[in-house]
C-alpha cells in the first residue's frame, strides 16, 4: 500500500466538510418533503424529470439511468407512484420490451404543490448561505466532478421548449 495517495491535512478537512455539507443539506430537503408532501426526494426527482422531457414520458431505463438508480429501484418507486395515480406505465410502441413512465395531470398537479416548499427548503439550505461568486463556483465545481464522475449526461435538458415554463414553476 505504499503507493496509496492518502489526504493531506487540508484535503481531510475538505473531505470531512463536504462530505458533513451535504449529509446536512440533504436530509433537510428529505425531511421538508416528507413532512410537507409525503414524498420521498426520490420520488419528487422522478416527478421532475418526467416534467421536464415532451409529452411528460421517459423511458423506464432512460429514467433510472439519468436518476443515478438501479432499475429496479425506479420501477418500485414508479409503482408507488402509480399507486398514487401520478405516474401512468405503458409499453414502448417501437419496442415491445420496453416500457415507458408517464407523469399524469394529477402527478403533475401533485409536483406542483409540492414544489414551492422544497424550492423555499433548497434556497434556505443552500443558496441564502452563498454569495453569487460562491454559487458560480459550486456551480464550475459540481460540473467539473459530474464531467468526471460519469461519461454521459445525467440531466438531460427537454427537448423542446414546451415544457420549460413548468420546469422552471416546479424547479424554481
Amino acid at each position: 500500500m505504499s503507493d496509496t495517495r492518502w489526504l493531506d491535512e487540508n484535503e481531510q478537512q475538505t473531505w470531512r466538510s463536504f462530505m458533513t455539507a451535504t449529509r446536512l443539506f440533504f436530509d433537510g430537503i428529505e425531511r421538508q418533503l416528507q413532512q410537507e408532501s409525503g414524498l420521498p426526494h426520490a420520488y419528487y426527482e422522478i416527478l421532475v424529470r418526467l416534467s421536464e422531457v415532451p409529452g411528460r414520458t421517459l423511458r423506464m431505463s432512460e429514467l433510472a439511468e439519468t436518476s443515478l438508480s438501479s432499475r429496479s429501484r425506479i420501477s418500485h418507486s414508479v409503482a408507488r407512484l402509480e399507486e398514487m395515480g401520478w405516474v401512468r406505465r405503458r409499453r414502448c410502441e417501437h419496442d415491445k420490451r420496453g416500457q415507458l413512465a408517464e407523469l399524469t395531470d394529477e402527478g403533475l398537479a401533485g409536483l406542483q404543490a409540492a414544489a414551492p416548499g422544497h424550492v423555499e427548503a433548497v434556497r434556505r439550505g443552500l443558496f441564502d448561505a452563498l454569495s453569487p461568486e460562491q454559487v458560480a463556483a459550486l456551480r464550475d465545481i459540481s460540473d467539473t466532478l459530474v464531467a468526471h464522475l460519469s461519461d454521459k449526461p445525467v440531466w438531460p435538458a427537454a427537448a423542446d421548449r414546451s415544457g420549460e415554463a413548468t420546469a422552471r414553476k416546479v424547479n424554481g
